[in-house]
């Protein structure tokens, strides 16, 4: 048995944001959708101080790579179909332990 992990991170531009308030309530709508749907570890990593731009970051663990590769294309896909907040650049990484 092996372990697998997948990790990777989303850019987001928040175009029609105005304040940090507002992109809190957008932010915490996305991660709160990625977590209870995919079952990840998710948190913002950065950009946190910039109310029109942000960098989140995300996990998951398995025994099959190909199972986590296809759960974290279908996480991408979900948040640029919210339609919340504009999809800059993803990463998606695959580590065997």
């Amino acid at each position: 048995m092996s372990l697998i992990i997948g990790f990777g991170k989303i850019i987001l531009r928040l175009p029609e944001n105005n304040t940090l308030k507002g992109k809190r309530k957008i932010i915490k709508s996305i991660l709160g959708k990625m977590k209870n749907t995919f079952n990840v570890s998710a948190a913002e990593i950065g950009e946190n101080d910039t109310h029109r731009k942000s960098e989140l970051g995300f996990s998951m663990v398995g025994n099959n790579s190909a199972h986590i590769n296809s759960k974290l294309d279908k996480l991408i896909n979900m948040v640029d179909d919210m339609g919340m907040a504009e999809i800059v650049d993803t990463q998606i990484e695959i580590m065997h332990c």
